[in-house]
């Protein structure tokens, strides 16, 4: 049975957990604080209840102790909470965070852990050196290389374990991570000093949004542990997390897309048709990668948005359920991106029929040369070059999607609709994002209404000699 001491405006709960190898008494313990306004006996029926609960989390094996560290309890965490609810993108971002907090606060047991603890890490994070993100940088011709050792960018990427488009960035001088690095030199046969160079890029503080990340994740974590009953309370809730300046999202304008779908007319039917309908649907990266030929009806200019295709590194290429339930939709097509579905599926079906026992029998709309899966950098990169190659502008492939917001908005489309089609969980979210856009269209209203109901004298007088 559990027991119950009473300290000062709590009581503290203590369950036996049994004897230790010494034959000493261990103890299981958690604090429960009532609520203001609470009667005595409703306060009694409630302890009774909590102490109850506990016993049985001591009893079953769910009881964490609150004497254990931030980073023993994250890796709990990991194991218990987050490989199971969470998705692997958002595992796999996360786990690429934690090595800079158990830098800071691994060590602090969960229940020591204080507001100033964090607000003293996020300083730090504001702080001149703490990026931890050195770049390499190819020191020969990498194309000669590979012709040298008689190996293409395709195997090499696949030897590797690397996206191609880590690859072209090599042979463009461009850097890369040590990790990627590492892994060519070792594919190649070579150590990465014979490869690579290191150049420092570690001057620079972490972004006010790399800090709120940081932040989100420490308050996560830390709210699964007042939940399980660990710790009493959220020490992030006690803690303003750094103020995120909020960018514009980057956007063509009409002109500019109308140029843009210009150029895309001399590119492979392939690259052409992905930004094609990126730029005409507004739907995101992995939901193009997703799409199979039975989520189109052709007839109906209908498209079915049912799934996103993902990269993570322990995962490799993988099919995911779309960002939200709201993702999961259906859209009307435009005909000029039935007309280029069209095309582009009688390419796909000839392509199949000259490789024949080659092919490897995807059924998805856009897939590599044979049929495979398509990696998710591919068309990042492809579209960068693009961009780069024509000066249209500091754009990046989400930028289309942005685009296509923003011309339906400045259109007239209403935002419940926008938000819609682009599978934004509210239409509050697509007036956050598309303020801009809002607030020009909403100039453009009452430039239309000063017109109707209070023309010039130079408009009167047109009217009336008419």
């Amino acid at each position: 049975m559990a027991n119950i001491e009473k300290r000062g405006n709590s009581y503290r709960i203590v369950v036996s957990m049994g004897y230790d190898i010494n034959g000493k008494q261990k103890k299981a313990s958690t604090t429960w604080k009532p609520d203001k306004g609470m009667t005595d006996r409703q306060i009694k029926k409630e302890l009774e209840r909590q102490a109850a609960l506990f016993e049985e989390r001591c009893t079953t094996g769910q009881y964490v102790n609150g004497n254990i560290t931030f980073m023993a309890f994250t890796e709990k965490w990991l194991v218990d909470y987050a490989d199971k609810q969470l998705r692997p993108r958002t595992v796999a971002r996360y786990r690429s965070m934690l090595p800079r907090i158990y830098a800071a606060i691994g060590h602090i047991k969960l229940e020591k852990l204080q507001p100033y603890h964090l607000i003293e890490f996020y300083n730090n994070l504001e702080e001149s050196g703490i990026r931890l993100d050195t770049k390499y940088v190819c020191t020969c011709d990498f194309n000669n290389l590979l012709k040298e050792k008689h190996i293409t960018k395709a195997a090499l990427s696949e030897t590797a374990d690397v996206g191609t488009s880590t690859l072209r960035a090599i042979a463009k001088g461009e850097h890369i991570t040590a990790t990627s690095a590492e892994k060519i030199a070792a594919a190649l046969g070579m150590t990465q000093d014979e490869l690579f160079e290191p150049i420092s890029t570690n001057s620079g503080a972490l972004s006010s949004k790399t800090i709120l990340h940081h932040h989100r994740l420490i308050s996560s974590i830390l709210s699964t542990a007042v939940q399980w009953q660990v710790i009493l309370s959220n020490p992030c809730d006690r803690v303003k997390p750094p103020k995120v300046e909020r960018k514009e999202p980057k956007y063509l304008d009409e002109v500019q897309a109308a140029h843009m779908i210009e150029l895309l007319e001399q590119e492979p039917i392939l690259y052409r048709t992905m930004i094609l309908v990126l730029l005409f649907t507004g739907m995101r990266r992995g939901e193009l990668l997703g799409l199979k030929w039975e989520d189109i009806e052709f007839d109906q200019k209908l498209m079915h948005i049912r799934r996103s295709t993902l990269y993570v590194k322990e995962k490799g290429i993988f099919d995911d359920e779309t960002k939200n339930a709201t993702s999961t939709r259906t859209i009307k097509l435009p005909d000029a991106v039935i007309d280029v579905l069209t095309a582009y599926q009688q390419w796909q079906d000839n392509q199949r029929l000259a490789l024949g026992d080659a092919w490897r029998g995807s059924d998805k709309v856009f897939t590599s040369q044979d049929g495979g899966a398509l990696h998710p950098d591919t068309i990042s990169a492809w579209f960068s070059d693009f961009v780069r190659k024509n000066n249209i502008g500091d754009i990046s492939l989400h930028s289309l999607r942005h685009t296509n917001a923003t011309l339906q908005i400045a259109g007239g489309v209403p935002v419940t609709t926008v938000a819609s089609r682009l599978g934004h969980a509210t239409p509050a979210t697509t007036t956050k994002i598309y303020a801009h856009a809002i607030r020009s269209a909403d100039e453009a209203a009452a430039d239309v209404l000063q017109d109707i109901l209070a023309p010039s004298e130079n408009q009167k007088k047109k009217t009336k000699g008419q």
